[in-house]
Order: C-alpha cells, then structure tokens, then sequence
C-alpha cells in the first residue's frame, strides 16, 4: 500500500471540527480573550468544554467559533448572557438547516423512480 494511502489514526480528527484539541491557555489566545471570558462562557451554557484526564479545559474549532462570536457580540454591547442565548439559538438554527437539507436530498427521487405519493397509471 503507498505510503500516502495509509492515514495516521489521529488523521481523521484533524477534520474533526468538535475534536477538543486546544487547551484554555491557546483557546483564549485564538479568539483574542482571557481564560475568564471563556470560563464564563461555560457558566452562561454557551460551550461546555471537554475535560482532559488530568481535568484540564479542551476546545473544538466549532466551540471556539462560537466564543469567537461571543467575543465580538460582547465587544459591541451585548450583555454576555444575551449573546451566548442568541449564539445558542443560531446554532441550533444551523444545525436544523443541516439536518433538513440532508433529508430533503434523500427524499428526492432517483433518476427513474417516480415522486413519492404518485402512482403509474
């Protein structure tokens, strides 16, 4: 087998957007915050960080987007809590989406297969 055709296991977590791969220290520093502001976060239920073995704070890109976003909703104003409730909701908003463009694509017919909820006459 060629060497590249070999994938490390750790490879796929690479793509992984909810691998907690980032502790505090270079979370905060990636979205340009303290280690508070994302303890905060936490307790406003906006992101709940993985816990490494030794009970360490660990992040995902997707949560680190969504503090990201935060970051700039409390630099414009927003009260902490109220930006994490509108980030929580948008989030799952997205995900909704998702979930539904999926199932829309495998409802669709296949080529020769007629609609559903129609018969051959």
């Amino acid at each position: 087998m060629p060497a590249q055709d070999r994938q490390h296991p750790a490879a796929d977590r690479l793509d992984d957007d909810h691998h907690p791969a980032y502790t505090m220290g270079r979370a905060a520093e990636v979205i340009g915050a303290t280690p508070g502001f994302l303890r905060a976060l936490g307790e406003a239920g906006l992101i709940t960080p993985t816990r490494s073995e030794g009970g360490h704070r660990r992040y995902s890109r997707h949560q680190l987007r969504l503090a990201l976003r935060a970051r700039e909703m409390v630099d414009q104003g927003t009260p902490i809590e109220a930006a994490c409730r509108i980030i929580g909701l948008e989030d799952q908003l997205a995900e909704a989406l998702r979930v539904n463009a999926e199932l829309r694509v495998e409802g669709e017919p296949r080529v020769n297969e007629e609609p559903r909820g129609r018969t051959k006459s």
